[in-house]
C-alpha cells in the first residue's frame, strides 16, 4: 500500500533530511587517501546521534553500521572496515537518518584524489541522471517517466543501469511502496500524486549491468569488477516541480573548503 504524506509528516522528514545532509558534509570533509572506511562510519554515527537522530541502517536486518560504504566495483551495501582509501578510488557513501518517527535516505559517490576521466564521467552522468529522474517526479506523471529519464541518460552515455536494485518509498519505514526502478517505459507504472515521498537512487555501472552478491550476504559488486556509481535523494512529488528534501550542498561546501 502506498502511503501519501501529510504536510506535517513531510516537515518531519525534512528535519531528518537536514541532519542527514549535514552528516554527509561531515564525512565529505574527511574523504582522502589514508583514512579507513570504519573511521568515516564512526564520525557519521556520532554526528547523527549528537544532533538528535538515529542512524537508519544500524541494526536494520542485522546490518551493524551507520553507513553503507561501497568502493570502486562495489555497487551498494558495502560494509565499513579496515580498508584504507587510496588515491584513485571512488567511494559511495549511503546513509539514512531516523528522527521524529520518520526516515530519510541519501547517497553520494566521491572521487578519492584524482580518478580516471572515464570514471569521473561515470560519476557525473549518474548524478545528472538522478536529477533528470527527479524532474519527472511531478503530479500526473507515472513512475515509468521517472525511470526512463534515468535509464535513457545513462545508456545514451554508454553506461549500464543496475536492474535488481531500486529506489523506494520512504517514511515511517525505511523502505515503503512503491519501488522506484532506474529503468522503465514512459507512461507506465504507478501514477505519481502529491505527497508521495520517494528515495530516488540511480546505480550506474561502467561495464556490465550484471551484479553479484559477496559471501558476507550484504556487499553487492559488479560482475566484471568495473566501477559503479550511486547517487540518491529523498524527494516529494509535487504539482509542478518535485521538492528535494536532502541536499548535496554540505558535501559540495566541504569539498571546496
Amino acid at each position: 500500500m502506498i502511503l501519501y504524506k501529510t504536510e506535517e509528516e513531510i516537515e518531519l522528514i525534512r528535519q531528518s533530511a537536514l541532519i542527514l545532509s549535514k552528516a554527509h558534509g561531515e564525512i565529505a570533509r574527511l574523504i582522502k587517501p589514508g583514512i579507513s572506511t570504519l573511521e568515516l562510519d564512526k564520525v557519521a554515527e556520532e554526528f547523527i546521534l549528537d544532533n538528535g537522530g538515529k542512524p537508519s541502517f544500524k541494526d536494520y536486518n542485522g546490518f551493524q553500521y551507520s553507513l553503507c560504504i561501497s568502493t570502486n566495483a562495489v555497487v551498494v551495501h558495502g560494509m565499513p572496515g579496515k580498508y584504507i582509501l587510496q588515491e584513485g578510488d571512488i567511494l559511495s557513501v549511503d546513509c539514512g537518518v531516523y528522527k521524529n518517527g520518520f526516515h530519510s535516505d541519501c547517497a553520494y559517490t566521491h572521487a578519492v584524489g584524482l580518478i580516471k576521466p572515464e570514471v569521473q564521467k561515470l560519476l557525473d552522468i549518474t548524478k545528472e541522471s538522478l536529477y533528470l529522474g527527479i524532474k519527472k517526479a511531478v503530479v500526473g506523471n507515472r513512475m515509468g517517466d521517472l525511470s526512463y529519464a534515468i535509464q535513457e541518460h545513462a545508456e545514451t552515455n554508454s553506461f549500464t543501469v543496475v536492474r535488481e536494485l531500486v529506489g523506494h518509498g520512504i517514511g515511517r519505514n525505511l523502505h515503503e511502496a512503491p519501488e522506484v526502478p532506474n529503468y522503465g517505459k514512459r507512461g507506465q507504472g504507478v501514477k505519481l500524486q502529491n505527497g508521495l515521498v520517494l528515495a530516488v537512487e540511480p546505480m550506474v555501472n561502467l561495464g556490465t549491468r550484471q551484479i553479484v552478491q559477496e559471501d558476507d550476504g550484504w556487499t553487492i559488486r559488479t560482475k566484471d569488477n568495473m566501477p559503479s556509481a550511486h547517487f540518491e535523494h529523498t524527494i516529494v512529488v509535487r504539482k509542478d516541480k518535485a521538492e528535494i528534501l536532502t541536499t548535496f550542498d554540505y558535501i559540495e561546501q566541504a569539498k571546496n573548503s
